[in-house]
């Protein structure tokens, strides 16, 4: 068999892109990460932080850890970085001037994409059988690829944008106080001509959700060219954790945000009333200044805490509530599941993908305050039937672990190269 190189930009650091990237590696396919700036615990940063305060080198190492690219099985990854963008816009963000320069909550993040994407296209297409890319940071290397007769490989890690901007428009006429917070509404239309070129520039398209697919079909995809592959469960460092109260707890972990449906689950918690009970929503707030006040009694909040410090939230819950409006596959769900926490969803989440209703947990429809209501006091008149579900919500995060994610997208990329 004849090896082909494949070559994965992705300009940030998340999970999914580096198991892909592991993936890849690990089928002898993968040529290089093309990304911004990673961190390395044994490097020379790390080697120097040593020099800085316990509690500032921990801060910055909890920032930097997401930039961690280290396969679990030892095999090498060649990674390119071009970083100085990226340090220019995170500075921008922790200082809080990204935003007084009206570049939003994430700074310049359109100007890293589309800067990585025009280099990786002028420089790093040499040689390679394929490329894989991310929605918004694709289009410029698609083209040039297609030139040189070079696959392209597309994973769109949330629905299409046409299906997302229609139900946050939808969304925005039901609340119009809450527009300001919905992105999809907000994108300039070169951003949206970009998703349009690079949809249609994929030969093949990875999505982890069938919500996702359907967002494609919807706008003429041909179905083959469409591969589900649901993320994994993050079981290496989400364990369940014994219970430290008899407190019921519904917890909510993500961006606290209209786009999330966090606003349904405040008005349902807030009808409910129950007693001994506790609703913590976990995450940065991105409601309109000062939305969240007339519901201060009805919750408990924590702003955003670093990822390897959420098992303690997951296993203070009895019930994880992500009741998210559009969502290409919400990450948290496995997490929870990891950590033997049920789950209340809705369809547009992965949730379908990923359990069956009833048993790891329940899918509700979007938008729907009675339905979180009916399904938030079942869980809390019924704790021994909870327990059940939340031991088989443990068991189903196992058979979906990240490992199974790289198993299955190997073999994918494999047919598509060598069919």
């Amino acid at each position: 068999m004849v090896k082909s190189q494949i070559s994965l930009i992705h300009p940030t650091s998340n999970p999914f892109a580096r198991n892909a990237a592991i993936a890849l590696a690990e089928a002898g396919l993968l040529e290089e990460v093309i990304t911004t700036f990673i961190y390395n615990p044994q490097g020379t940063i790390a080697s120097y932080l040593r020099l800085f305060p316990s509690q500032l080198r921990k801060s910055i190492v909890q920032e930097l850890g997401r930039r961690t690219w280290i396969s679990p099985n030892g095999v090498p990854i060649r990674i390119r970085t071009h970083p100085w963008r990226e340090i220019l816009r995170v500075a921008l963000v922790k200082t809080g001037l990204g935003q007084r320069l009206g570049f939003g909550q994430h700074g310049p993040i359109d100007w890293v994409y589309a800067c990585l994407d025009r280099h990786v296209a002028k420089y790093h297409l040499q040689n390679l059988d394929a490329v894989y890319g991310y929605e918004d940071g694709a289009a410029t290397t698609f083209q040039t690829a297609k030139q040189r007769g070079i696959l392209c490989l597309y994973d769109l890690p949330i629905p299409f944008y046409r299906l997302s901007r229609a139900i946050q428009l939808e969304e925005a006429e039901r609340f119009p106080e809450l527009a300001p917070a919905l992105q999809a509404i907000q994108e300039p239309a070169w951003k949206i001509e970009r998703k349009e070129q690079e949809v249609q520039l994929a030969d093949h398209i990875f999505v982890a959700s069938s919500f996702t697919k359907t967002s494609l079909l919807e706008v003429g995809v041909k179905s083959e060219k469409i591969s589900i592959i649901p993320y994994g469960a993050p079981t290496d460092y989400f364990q369940p954790k014994p219970k430290s109260d008899k407190l019921f707890r519904a917890l909510f972990v993500g961006r606290v945000s209209p786009r999330k449906g966090v606003h349904y689950l405040l008005e349902a918690w807030q009808q409910l009333k129950l007693p001994e009970a506790e609703l913590l929503l976990v995450g940065i707030n991105e409601f309109p200044q000062g939305w969240l006040a007339q519901y201060s009694d009805a919750f408990s909040y924590i702003p955003s805490v670093p990822h390897n410090s959420l098992n303690q939230y997951y296993s203070a819950a009895s019930v994880f509530v992500f009741p998210s409006l559009v969502e290409g596959f919400g990450l948290v769900l496995l997490e929870a599941m990891a950590c033997g926490i049920p789950v209340i969803t809705t369809p547009n989440t992965a949730g379908s993908d990923i359990i069956t209703n009833g048993v790891e947990g329940f899918i509700i429809p979007i938008r729907s305050v009675e339905a979180l209501k009916e399904k938030l006091e079942w869980c809390y008149s019924h704790p021994l039937e909870l327990a059940r579900m939340a031991q088989a919500a443990h068991c189903k995060a196992e058979e979906n672990t990240w490992k199974v994610y790289r198993k299955k997208m190997a073999t994918i990329v494999q047919k598509i190269l060598f069919d």
